[in-house]
């Protein structure tokens, strides 16, 4: 890597986010929000191959190979009845080299290149004709027990790694890592949208799940709000530190009880249409606020997102398979109901993301800048990049300060991303406290104390995790 990778060339500035960085690029990595597997660290067996670790989970990858039209089916992308097409990984990866060059300029492709160098210690470069080289070289490591998934986290330095899990998901695999005596630190994060979108095709199959695990009667709507509460229990009792909700908008909005159990009745009975499905959410995203409140579950909302734009992808390989686009999102009206009842509450914590960068200066920076209870989560997806982290401090700092704000959050599927990811994030909050030092915005003692906050201490104060290893 180079050394000086994202400061800037001004010697001065460079300088400063050299040792703003060299002082705190050991401290331990904390993930508490995104998509790695608990099955993985359970089995804690060896990843069967580079394709399955490096290429199948992370549709950042494949979004960009078959924007330039290579078919899921040739890079072996399970379909959603669980099938794939026959075929040998290596086929695959070779593919993926021969068009690596698609990635120049991205962040993938400089997560790529890292994870090679730092995670597989191998220079050889990424490209058609070292393809062959290169897989032998990685599936070589994957047969060490450095390799494997427990090694893995303790590599990493991680301290906390967490999961993303639907309320009618079994926790078996987290209850064994539990029981294993391992001190590795894998968590749920409690996501219950399989079974608050009444309108999702399998939300009456993962409402009968629900039931199962709770013991509930979710044919009632005081029973599926009892049988949701239970379920936040039972992922507290295994570590879980937040919610998440990846809703369509952001509209809150309170439903009477009884206009509330109306709607939920017409939706077993499959007659709940847009409208009824629009205010259920608003509804249930006040009940999770207010069950927050309760037993302190820190609340994610991950608005403003298309999903499955490609009609006929989804229809075959399901979802995540990187045909989801950002769309126009609107906070101030939408959040103003659960703001005003929540917004202040002493132990409601609510982190909000967005994918829509006009929002960052006129709404969730003075936002934040107000509520007690609102944070900004970091630039995600699209925009967890060099550019668009930058974007991000650069709009919302001057209005939200840097303390309303969540710290780093890598919201990753692909396990071998997770410490370059972490790193590149560093690299880049170095270099802006160091122009800031440079330009006199900071002093040198407040860019020196800002710098662990923004690697570590904020994400640990706002995920609740001070005084936890575990």
């Amino acid at each position: 890597m180079n050394n000086d990778l994202f400061f800037s060339p001004d010697p001065i500035v460079r300088k400063n986010a050299r040792d703003l960085y060299e002082s705190i690029k050991d401290l331990p990595l904390l993930s508490p929000h995104g998509h790695t597997e608990a099955r993985w660290f359970a089995e804690n067996t060896p990843f069967e191959n580079p394709t399955d670790l490096i290429i199948t989970p992370d549709h950042y990858i494949f979004r960009m190979l078959f924007s330039r039209g290579i078919s899921l089916d040739s890079l072996r992308i399970p379909r959603k009845d669980g099938s794939r097409m026959e075929g040998d990984p290596r086929d695959v990866w070779r593919l993926f080299a021969k068009y690596f060059y698609l990635f120049a300029g991205t962040p993938t492709g400089l997560w790529i290149r890292e994870e090679l160098r730092t995670v597989f210690e191998t220079d050889i470069p990424l490209n058609e004709k070292n393809a062959d080289l290169l897989y032998d070289h990685i599936d070589a490591c994957l047969k060490d027990e450095r390799f494997r998934p427990r090694s893995l986290y303790e590599r990493f330095n991680l301290e906390l790694l967490s999961t993303t899990n639907g309320a009618a998901y079994d926790l078996s695999w987290h209850e064994n890592i539990a029981r294993s005596g391992w001190k590795g630190c894998i968590v749920p994060c409690f996501r219950p949208d399989d079974v608050t979108d009444i309108g999702r095709p399998d939300w009456l199959k993962n409402l009968g799940k629900l039931g199962e695990l709770t013991g509930e009667n979710t044919e009632t709507f005081s029973g599926f709000l009892n049988a949701l509460r239970k379920r936040r229990e039972d992922f507290i009792n295994l570590g879980c530190n937040s919610t998440d909700h990846g809703v369509k908008s952001p509209w809150t909005h309170r439903l009477s009880e009884k206009d509330a159990a109306t709607i939920y009745t017409q939706a077993l009975r499959g007659k709940a249409d847009d409208e009824d499905q629009k205010v259920f959410a608003a509804h249930m995203l006040m009940m999770m606020a207010e069950m927050s409140t309760e037993d302190g579950l820190v609340m994610q909302i991950h608005p403003g997102v298309y999903r499955n734009h490609d009609q006929s992808v989804y229809d075959l390989y399901g979802g995540d398979r990187g045909a989801d686009i950002p769309v126009r999102c609107e906070y101030t009206r939408n959040l103003k109901e659960l703001l005003n009842a929540y917004g202040s509450h002493p132990n409601f914590k609510l982190v909000v993301y967005t994918l829509d960068e006009t929002t960052y200066t006129r709404e969730l920076a003075p936002l934040a800048g107000y509520y007690p209870a609102m944070l900004l989560g970091p630039a995600w997806w699209f925009n967890d990049s060099f550019q668009g982290m930058k974007r991000f401090k650069q709009s919302v700092v001057e209005t939200a300060g840097f303390y309303n704000i969540t710290g780093f959050v890598d919201d990753t599927r692909a396990l071998p991303s997770i410490p370059v990811r972490h790193d590149f994030s560093r690299r880049i909050d170095a270099d802006y406290l160091a122009h800031l030092m440079v330009q006199g915005i900071l002093t040198q003692q407040e860019a020196e104390a800002l710098m662990p906050e923004l690697a570590y201490g904020l994400t640990k104060k706002v995920f609740n995790r001070e005084g936890k290893l575990r």
